[in-house]
């Protein structure tokens, strides 16, 4: 699985990745371990969208005392604190990212490649629809599943 990002919150420069998430979770009061220090570490350098196995996998890379039950435990942890997200795009595996900026994802349902994007008409499109069927927008998720076109 490939993920891509148009105009994504992740495009940081060099250096500045590092420790953002990691202050997130030390604004909440989370106890920082060396364990949960390496898995925000991974969370917060992933380019895609992983779920917990991959995390996991990722982490051994770093430090091979790190359990599967120590991940799951900390990714719970760190979602209940709201410093990542659950993401469900419908292939029975919940994969995570960090909150932060708002974006909409578009789901490859071929490839499974994960396409972040922003677009302000359409931002502007769910607030007018919520207005005009008397709501005011608090909050949204949208993912749209694709596929590519067929050439002729």
């Amino acid at each position: 699985m490939q993920d891509t990002e148009i105009n994504g919150p992740k495009s940081r420069g060099e250096g500045v990745v590092a420790d953002a998430l990691l202050q997130k979770c030390l604004s909440q009061n989370i106890r920082i371990t060396p364990q949960r220090q390496i898995i925000i570490k991974v969370i917060e350098e992933s380019e895609d969208h992983p779920d917990v196995d991959q995390l996991y996998q990722r982490a051994v890379q770093i430090d091979n005392t790190i359990s599967i039950a120590t991940v799951y435990r900390t990714v719970k942890l760190l979602e209940e604190a709201g410093v990542i997200e659950r993401l469900e795009f419908g292939d029975g595996r919940a994969r995570y990212e960090e909150s932060g900026e708002h974006h909409e994802h578009l789901v490859d349902i071929e490839t499974g490649e994960v396409i972040e994007f922003y677009d302000e008409p359409l931002e502007r499109m769910k607030e007018e629809i919520a207005n005009r069927m008397g709501y005011e927008l608090v909050d949204h998720r949208l993912e749209l599943f694709v596929r590519k076109k067929k050439t002729s």
